[in-house]
């Protein structure tokens, strides 16, 4: 490791503290700022000068208001504070390997190590396209013409699955490249290597659920003809692999982004979503596809269709236990079910049902899903609004306001705009003049 120690390099007690362990896996930088200066006696002001941000946004930091969550941000602070790579999810820092400086033993590595290292981040450089590495599992891609084995799409699901942890903190404007990147090398597997039927099969499925984040990723981040374009790509792939699921939601994707234009069309490819499962999909998928069909339909002002289909999602739901269900459907609990069921009756003019499911749903939300949470909470003060409880929603405003800062999404905000819009006619109201004055109107 280099000699040269910065002065905002943190001791290796506090790296090695249960609390800061925990902050640096959560990304939640206001708390390792905070710890740094109670426990190492690191000022703000230089935390500040050594990872590039205004030493009053490092005071507001640490006192739990605001997030870091841009790949840059998370580099400078790791660099310098000297926080190893792995407690952050990147990959080995440059000053780990000790590059750029005469290394120490612990820094010296075999021929064959320096080959696995720069392949390695050769690998993840043209995989993310942005450089952004995950402390995810290395895998050897075949080359140009080489068989791939019968296990190997089941390898890249995995990687899938992982690089999916990603969004539960970062928004699209940060996933996108990464997720590109995936979708972009499995489709040159496809092209180049040569495997058997079964095994193409299986490689369209995963390009069909690779396509699927990027696209996601590219509609989180404002890339809505990106997005489009890879829910159709996803459509296509899944529909060639034979994965009824997948092709289900990659037409659930474009329902939910179509019916914000054409709330007519939204609904017609919902409904399609949900018909194009096969008998024996798997409960958590139904409970999805009929979910996003709920919004479709309340978006399009359906209250009676709305009802039916979060009956549908809810039943579904209730038997996704008895069987394995993919991955990329985990994420859809009780708790998902409810915030949409709010956020439904929010959309159709129903305060007074929105307001208790949402309110008992975000209440255990954990803030570490800043842009999630910051959403569910526009709906929430949209239905205190239409209560006529102008306050509180000004006050879940500025909750979802301090959430939504830094947050590489451009959802929220675009929420929150519609939100202050509607506030600015309570200016005078000290909760609403509050959050406006956050927002800077």
């Amino acid at each position: 490791m280099n000699d040269f120690t910065p002065p905002t390099a943190l001791p290796a007690h506090v790296l090695e503290c249960t609390e800061m362990r925990t902050a640096l896996a959560a990304h939640d930088f206001g708390t390792v700022f905070r710890l740094a200066h109670d426990m190492a006696g690191i000022s703000y002001s230089k935390i500040a000068a050594g990872c590039g941000i205004k030493p009053e946004r490092v005071g507001t930091l640490a006192r739990g208001r605001g997030r870091i969550t841009s790949f840059d941000k998370a580099v400078a602070v790791s660099d310098a504070l000297r926080v190893p790579g792995h407690m952050l999810g990147l990959a080995h820092r440059p000053w780990e390997m000790g590059e750029g400086a005469s290394p120490g033993p612990a820094a010296r590595t075999t021929t064959a190590q320096r080959d696995r290292a720069v392949r390695r981040r050769e690998f993840l450089h043209a995989a993310t396209g942005a450089g952004l590495t995950v402390g995810i599992t290395d895998l050897a891609r075949p080359a140009a013409g080489k068989r791939i084995g019968a296990d190997f799409p089941d390898l890249l699901r995995l990687r899938a699955a992982r690089l999916r942890r990603l969004d539960t903190v970062l928004g699209g404007g940060d996933t996108y490249r990464v997720y590109l990147g995936e979708y972009q090398a499995t489709k040159a597997l496809l092209r180049d290597a040569s495997y058997t039927e079964a095994t193409g099969r299986a490689l369209l499925s995963v390009l069909a659920e690779q396509a699927q984040q990027a696209g996601w990723a590219a509609f989180d981040g404002g890339r809505e003809a990106d997005a489009t374009a890879l829910y159709k790509e996803s459509h296509t792939a899944a529909t060639g692999a034979g994965d009824t699921s997948l092709a289900g939601n990659a037409l659930a994707f474009l329902a939910y982004q179509t019916v914000n234009g054409d709330r007519t069309a939204g609904v017609e490819i919902a409904a399609r979503s949900c018909t194009a499962l096969g008998p024996d999909a798997p409960a958590g998928v139904r409970a999805l596809l009929h979910e996003r069909r709920a919004w479709a339909c309340a978006m399009a002002g359906l209250a009676t269709d709305t009802e039916h289909a979060l009956a549908e999602a809810g039943s579904a739901l209730a038997d996704a236990h008895a069987a394995p269900q993919p991955d990329w459907v985990s994420w859809v609990d009780r708790t998902e079910l409810q915030i949409m069921t709010g956020r439904c009756w929010a959309e159709l003019g129903r305060p007074l049902r929105a307001v208790p499911v949402l309110e008992e749903a975000l209440g255990g939300y954990d803030d570490c899903q800043a842009r999630d949470k910051a959403l569910y909470l526009s709906w929430l003060a949209a239905a205190y609004l239409m209560a006529g409880e102008v306050e509180q929603a000004a006050r879940t405003t500025s909750r979802a306001l301090a959430l939504a800062d830094g947050v590489a999404s451009v959802r929220p905000r675009r929420r929150l705009d519609i939100l202050l819009g509607r506030l600015v006619r309570h200016r005078g109201v000290a909760d609403v003049d509050e959050a406006l004055d956050r927002a800077a109107l």
